[in-house]
């Protein structure tokens, strides 16, 4: 088979390792790697999540049902999102955003256009959106790690250079870093393979919220857990990406100013949650102590 990349690891003695986009073929069409990881992820994504569906009061099929939307807006919104951030590579040959096979899928838009899915479902469907998110959601950072792999197929979404030993150096990353001398990096040297520190944040992350599900009491707890957890991943990761999609000239990273801003929110928003707790709990105390007749002032308040 064909190979597209000779990928090396100087520093964990890796070398010429060969990597073809293409997967296989069938009747002469190529099956990329790329849609094919996705579809594994996904697949994987909704075994684990219809496995789990009545432990959460959930219906198998109505999960298997949000799934299918959820894989048409995502799918929509990732390319949205890209297209709308590099419209100078599609100005000119539109029909290109139709092209999907080689990237150019953003995760931020894919989630964007997931809980649109989602949103308009339940809205049909008539049910409570929040159980449902706040199960889901844990099942996103597991999709999202295996959807890096491709990342790496595909020999995009790396870093700057680095010293580490597993600095990564490819004829695709001396391609990429040749073409734009303006990012400050040596061609001819590793670069931090940044989608591996995703797939193995996003792992992590994938069992913390497993158990953040099982005790949260919070509404959108297991979101907001998320949302903060990636947030900050995302945050640090897309710091050192040679990749990133930028708001205009501003010199503004597009989705690191949107992880920490979402990274921000869920903090504010589980402080303000535990605090309206703690509120409601102390009521119900002194609603109790009231009936008993106990008298809960202290000589401070009453003066």
């Amino acid at each position: 088979m064909d190979y597209d990349y000779l990928v090396n690891f100087p520093g964990l003695g890796i070398e010429n390792l060969k990597i073809s986009r293409v997967a296989f073929s069938v009747f002469g069409v190529d099956v990329y790697w790329y849609g094919l990881i996705i579809a594994i992820a996904a697949f994987l994504s909704l075994f684990l999540a219809t496995r789990q569906a009545k432990k959460f009061n959930l219906d198998e099929d109505f999960v298997l049902d949000n799934f299918l939307v959820i894989l048409i807006t995502m799918i929509i919104g990732a390319r949205l999102y890209y297209v709308v951030f590099s419209w100078d590579l599609y100005k000119d040959n539109p029909i290109k955003i139709l092209d999907i096979r080689e990237g150019g899928l953003a995760f931020y838009g894919g989630v964007i256009g997931a809980i649109l899915g989602i949103l308009i479902f339940h809205k049909i469907k008539k049910r409570p959106v929040e159980p449902f998110l706040d199960f889901i959601v844990v099942y996103v950072p597991l999709a999202q790690g295996i959807g890096r792999i491709g990342n790496f197929i595909n020999q995009e979404a790396f870093g700057t250079n680095t010293a580490l030993p597993w600095g990564m150096i490819s004829n695709a990353t001396t391609a990429y870093l040749n073409a734009y001398p303006e990012l400050g990096q040596n061609p001819n040297l590793p670069v931090h393979p940044t989608f591996l520190y995703e797939l193995i944040g996003n792992l992590i992350l994938f069992f913390i919220l497993l158990q953040v599900r099982k005790r949260t009491k919070i509404p959108f707890g297991t979101v907001a857990s998320y949302c903060l957890g990636y947030g900050l991943i995302r945050f640090f990761v897309e710091g050192i990406r040679t990749d990133s999609l930028y708001i205009g000239s501003t010199g503004i990273r597009a989705s690191q100013l949107l992880s920490l801003l979402i990274a921000i929110g869920a903090v504010l928003y589980l402080f303000l949650m535990r605090h309206k707790k703690k509120q409601a709990v102390r009521m119900e105390e002194d609603k109790l102590f009231e009936s008993a007749g106990i008298d809960t002032e202290s000589e401070e308040d009453k003066q």
